[in-house]
């Protein structure tokens, strides 16, 4: 009996999750560049860097390098804004090189909320420096993609991940 039950319901059970349970790992980028920038802040707000980061269920991590800021990187934060390029919130904190160039990295456990504003592309990185307490360097992460070349148009399709959902 105890090994009919067995068979009949966990046994699938199990199958079904393992199935289930090995989704591809969703890798995005960003590119680093000083935001916002206006007359007052531009002296302050230099250099630029990338990112990538790779969701394989709700651990994201994070990679990615940066070169010349006016001054030494203090902080570094993945944000969740409420659209692709608008501000939000610090959600969760980076490692990041106390210097002009360097790295940011981090290996995260997102929330259900956080790993929807990843795959939204609402999650971005900001990187803070003495001269720029309030962000240096900011990019939203967004699905893997073939940049253009400066002055070029981009060809082909282009992903905005908030505007890809089935109600569309």
């Amino acid at each position: 009996m105890a090994l009919t039950v067995l068979r009949r319901f966990l046994l699938p059970a199990v199958a079904a999750s393992l199935m289930c349970g090995g989704a591809a790992a969703q890798t995005y980028q960003a590119n680093l560049g000083p935001m916002p920038l206006d007359e007052a802040t531009k002296a302050n707000m230099l250099g630029r860097g990338e990112a990538t980061a790779t969701l394989d269920g709700r651990v994201l991590s994070v990679t990615g390098s940066f070169a010349g800021l006016p001054s030494s990187a203090i902080k570094a934060h993945l944000i969740v804004g409420i659209a692709i390029g608008a501000p939000g919130k610090e959600a969760l904190d980076l490692t990041v090189s106390p210097a002009t160039a360097g790295t940011v990295s981090g290996k995260l456990t997102l929330t259900a909320a956080q790993a929807q504003a990843f795959r939204t592309g609402r999650l971005y990185v900001q990187i803070d420096s003495q001269k720029a307490p309030t962000g240096n360097l900011w990019g939203w992460l967004l699905p893997q993609h073939v940049d253009a070349p400066p002055g070029v148009p981009q060809q082909g399709p282009w992903f905005l991940p908030q505007l890809d959902t089935p109600s569309r």
